[in-house]
């Protein structure tokens, strides 16, 4: 009974030997601690740059870019150092592609849509997002020599030319059919009269941090009542893309700063009092009132001049 049961014991160390083994090798983002201690030019470059990798398609909002790092190791049949630094270098730019494509797959479109969901009912939304990963450069890469592994480091924007938010806004919203399909039917707009507004507003802050809140290409403002405040499907495709339909951030102050890229020099600020969707917020009777009447003296909707306060 003893001898058996020490067998039992080897195999359960084996299969937890294994396991761990498997999670090691599974793809998986390389954190930026892996990246101290074995590629140290690599994390130089990250910290001289400002940047940082991405772990979330919220963080990459954020952020307005998604940065991958992925290793990889020789192929079992190469031979010289040259053959091993290339193979390696490929494994990893392989494995950095597909986390990518991950990344993307849990990007929020609009509403509950996620990119996901929109490959699997729409040819032209799948063959967009794979030919944009298949498009992505790696920016940096790095071969460690004494652990025969490289790194590579693949980073795409949100906004801007060649963006994947170009990718995507053009192929939703620039056929009629795909954007009703995707969107669904317009809500009915927001109208009211006008009340007076103490101040001159060119930027609205929406503070989300009491709401399970999420970015999106596409975040809209309700009502109560389920009317639309702010649609940024119909406002300029070539605002979309070079900004995007709104500013992340974790603080109002990071929001204000944020906003004054874009030009906004006073800001209203309102909290949301609920979502609609998990891309969708809500606001109180009262705040969008004062919304759509600072609206209406500078137009900040139509410049996409609005900021999301997340938790």
């Amino acid at each position: 009974m003893k001898v058996r049961g020490f067998i039992v014991l080897l195999l359960v160390v084996g299969l937890i030997s294994t396991a761990v083994a498997q999670q090691d090798m599974m793809p998986s983002q390389t954190p930026t601690s892996a990246i101290d201690q074995r590629f140290q030019m690599a994390n130089q470059w990250l910290n001289q740059n400002n940047l940082s990798i991405t772990t979330s398609p919220e963080q990459a909002f954020m952020t307005d870019y998604i940065l991958i790092a992925a290793e990889g190791l020789p192929s079992a049949t190469a031979r010289t150092p040259a053959q091993k630094r290339l193979t390696a270098e490929r494994a990893a730019t392989t494995l950095a592609y597909r986390q990518l494509a991950e990344i993307l797959d849990g990007v929020a479109v609009v509403g509950d849509t996620l990119v996901k969901d929109a490959e699997l009912q729409y040819d032209v939304v799948r063959a967009a997002v794979a030919g944009f990963v298949k498009g992505a450069q790696v920016i940096y890469k790095e071969y460690n020599k004494e652990e025969e592994s490289a790194i590579v480091l693949v980073k795409v924007g949100m906004t801007g030319p060649q963006s994947f938010g170009k990718a995507m806004y053009e192929k939703l919203l620039g056929d009629p059919k795909l954007k009703k399909e995707v969107i669904g039917s317009p809500a009915p707009e927001y109208k009211s009269k006008p009340i007076p507004v103490e101040e001159k507003y060119d930027g609205l802050i929406v503070d989300a941090t009491e709401q399970n809140f999420r970015p999106a290409l596409i975040n809209r403002i309700f009502t109560p009542k389920g009317e639309i405040l702010y649609d940024p499907s119909k406002i300029s495709q070539k605002v979309l893309v070079e900004q995007g339909c709104g500013e992340y951030t974790n603080s109002i102050d990071k929001a204000r700063a944020a906003l004054e890229t874009r030009g906004v020099k006073n800001s209203l600020m309102v909290k949301a009092s609920g979502t609609v969707t998990p891309s969708d917020i809500q606001v109180s009777d009262d705040d969008a009132v004062k919304i759509f009447s600072a609206n209406q003296k500078t137009g900040f909707l139509a410049g996409a001049k609005v900021a999301f306060v997340l938790k």
